[in-house]
């Protein structure tokens, strides 16, 4: 309890005036949560700040398109939350006439929702005594505690959900689950943590054995898969591109984008030239719209990319005119190159 007093008692001086701060609602927190996975507060913000103002409520974006949605989103990445975002509003806006599960173990059948989301829900809105357990989490306590058990481990994972379960102080246990999720974002960072005002300066065992750096430990990574597209940005005399949506379980699912040739390496314009022709597609002329391969980088894979600018008499397939492109979610790689390109710039 004593650990648990210190860090609400850090908390309330240090807080940060935040919208999802100030509303017990579990729709609104459900969002957020749900948009601060995999991404850091400031960016964060702007999203939900504009999803709460498009769709106030459950019902409007359970009734949105999902096209809409995407496109809200993005920019955020991890695109499965939004997609899923979307298919559970609607559940609970049909199943469940609007009225959001109020316990850890029914938030946590919501499609997307795991342990972090139901219990930060659960707790907040509920006062029901779940521990969360996220990045920021994991650092404090294996830094307080010396825990070498690697955090993304099935025994790390176990080892630390049941000490934050001990941890928390049950009469008030969304303020305390707030309060180190707090802690570790402004506090004890990964990098450069302010150890000197910290309140726990002298019983972290971290900071007594000087192993700051060393905590948490976490596996080693998973390869990272190099991928290279190339994609066809058509361009007609009648102002007409190719554009279709992405299929599939794979990345983007749902986003739209250009005609794509992924090759397993980088390829130069006469290697692109003999490909369109085994395709049996006849181009006026081809540029290459940027020198250097733009890298974007997943979690688990890297693409290397050149956007193509390719001269056609007509575009017959999936075509959109320019001036409607920007209405379509795209991924952020996409997004970015349309900022860049003018189709009316004279590239041939």
């Amino acid at each position: 309890m004593k650990f648990s007093n210190q860090l609400i008692y850090w908390y309330l001086q240090n807080d940060r005036d935040l919208p999802w701060r100030k509303t017990r609602n579990p729709y609104f927190i459900w969002l957020s949560e749900i948009m601060l996975q995999q991404t850091r507060v400031h960016q964060g913000l702007s999203y939900y700040n504009t999803f709460t103002k498009e769709f106030p409520k459950v019902f409007d974006l359970a009734n949105a398109n999902e096209s809409k949605v995407l496109k809200l989103w993005q920019g955020l990445g991890y695109y499965s939350r939004a997609r899923n975002l979307h298919y559970s509003a609607k559940y609970i806006a049909n199943e469940l006439n609007g009225k959001f599960p109020s316990t850890y173990e029914e938030i946590k059948k919501l499609k997307g929702v795991g342990d972090y989301t139901a219990s930060a829900i659960s707790s907040i809105c509920f006062d029901e005594p779940q521990a969360v357990v996220d990045g920021n989490v994991y650092r404090v306590l294996a830094r307080y505690f010396g825990i070498k058990t690697p955090i993304n481990s099935s025994a790390g994972i176990k080892e630390f959900k049941e000490l934050a379960q001990t941890l928390i102080d049950k009469s008030q246990p969304g303020t305390h689950n707030q309060a180190i999720m707090d802690f570790g974002a402004l506090h004890c960072k990964p990098h450069n943590p302010l150890c000197e005002t910290c309140p726990f300066n002298t019983s972290c065992v971290a900071l007594q054995t000087k192993k700051i750096k060393e905590l948490p430990v976490k596996e080693k990574k998973i390869k990272v898969r190099k991928r290279y597209f190339n994609y066809l940005v058509f361009v007609s005399d009648d102002n007409k591109t190719m554009l279709s949506e992405r299929k599939g379980k794979g990345i983007w699912q749902g986003l739209y984008q250009f005609p794509l040739i992924e090759s397993e390496k980088s390829i130069s314009k006469e290697e692109l030239c003999l490909e369109l022709e085994t395709k049996g597609e006849s181009v006026e002329g081809i540029v290459l719209f940027n020198q250097k391969e733009i890298v974007h980088k997943l979690s688990h894979q890297h693409l290397y990319t050149k956007f193509w600018i390719v001269k056609k008499d007509e575009v017959l397939k999936n075509q959109v005119d320019w001036q409607t492109i920007e209405k379509y979610p795209v991924p952020i790689l996409i997004a970015n190159f349309l900022k860049n390109f003018n189709p009316l710039n004279g590239y041939f």
